[in-house]
């Protein structure tokens, strides 16, 4: 039977909005990542079948198909194609798919699949910029389905906390917790093997230190009469990840050495006003698909866009969240929308290798009410 086998993961460190990465051209964050994973891997380059990244808001330095000009500021053969996937927040992780399905097909051996994405050279929603100021006005379609109701990440997440009860306080102690979490992997060092440094930037620059509950309770929310402040979002980020992924065949013509497995991949839908639901019913979808339960999970990562869809998917899965998003999430980290998927498989592959675990599940809302899920083995 085919499989699909994670040989590498890298990442580079998470910058902050104008931090360390914020004149880096995106094109070069993702040759820089590329190349590293090919250094780590002694993988050759002419044996590479295509070249899939994630990307979102694909214009300016981001346009062109940002997975091609990559593959080629990086110096690489010309012959080996590229391609960009736009999922939106799940757009690395769909790369991922997208390269597991090419090599389980048997129509490639050997695909770089990631994610590149530079917030504070190309400003969140750039793509949705006058004279085209959402993708919904003028559908007729669009309109006689949902209306002329506001489609916001922010007004969802406040939709979310409301509908699961889930109140500012419970909200502010996750926050606070997943950045001790992300800075005591910092501290400990947990990310080092999966981080290529990128010039003088060696580790991710978003968590804080210096933030309490006191703070974030002082903060203003950010619609008029909601809970959902920005200390209980995910942060405007830089960044780019890439892992090689690779069929049986490729592992023995290459000498390969797999690091985990891929035991399911998925995409499910849900409603796109409400539109950070997603995880919840594309992670039962996964578990039935496989025979699975949450407890036959030793390591679970889920995007943290916003406290409310972590604690709402956790109310519905009944996950231990002892087990989740153990080196911190995007409150604390980041979330540089289109590597956030690969960065955060990156990171799954290398907490299930410290901790002994075996399965790991990354699963993360995306614009227009859509998750992905990935299961992965440790091998």
């Amino acid at each position: 039977m085919p499989e699909a086998f994670i040989i590498d993961a890298v990442r580079t460190p998470v910058g902050r909005r104008g931090g360390g990465l914020a004149g880096a051209h995106p094109a070069d964050l993702g040759a820089h990542v590329i190349t590293a994973l090919l250094a780590r891997t002694r993988a050759d380059p002419l044996a590479v079948d295509d070249v899939v990244l994630g990307c979102v808001d694909t214009v300016g330095p981001q346009a062109g198909d940002i997975a091609r000009t990559a593959w080629l500021a990086a110096g690489l053969p010309e012959a080996v194609p590229g391609v960009t996937v736009d999922r939106q927040c799940g757009s690395s992780q769909q790369a991922v798919h997208f390269a597991a399905q090419a090599v389980l097909s048997g129509t490639a051996d050997l695909v770089i699949a990631g994610g590149v994405q530079n917030m504070s050279m190309v400003p969140i929603g750039a793509a949705m910029s006058p004279p085209y100021p959402d993708p919904f006005s003028g559908s007729e379609g669009w309109r006689a389905r949902y209306g002329a109701e506001e489609i916001s990440q922010f007004r969802a997440a406040d939709l979310i906390a409301d509908k699961w009860g889930i109140g500012r306080a419970e909200m502010e102690r996750y926050a606070l917790a997943s950045h001790h979490r992300a800075l005591t992997a910092i501290d400990s060092g947990a990310f080092g093997a999966e981080i290529v440094p990128k010039g003088d930037m060696t580790t991710d620059e978003c968590p804080r230190a210096d933030t309490t509950l006191e703070k974030m309770a002082a903060l203003p929310p950010l619609r008029p009469g909601g809970t959902i402040t920005a200390a209980l979002s995910s942060q405007i980020a830089d960044g780019a990840a890439a892992l090689l992924i690779a069929s049986s065949r490729a592992v023995r013509e290459h000498g390969l050495r797999p690091r985990a497995r891929i035991v399911h991949l998925s995409a499910r839908g849900d409603d796109p006003v409400l539109m950070l639901t997603a995880p919840i019913t594309a992670t039962a979808h996964a578990l039935r698909r496989t025979g699975m339960s949450v407890s036959d999970l030793d390591l679970i990562e889920i995007n943290e866009a916003f406290a409310p869809v972590v604690l709402a998917w956790q109310r519905e899965t009944g996950a231990d969240l002892a087990r989740v998003n153990v080196c911190g999430g995007a409150i604390a980290l980041g979330h540089p929308l289109g590597a956030t998927g690969a960065r955060l498989l990156t990171t799954l592959l290398g907490s299930l290798e410290r901790g002994g675990g075996r399965y790991g599940l990354l699963t993360m809302c995306e614009g227009g009410g859509q998750a992905n899920v990935t299961i992965i083995e440790r091998v």
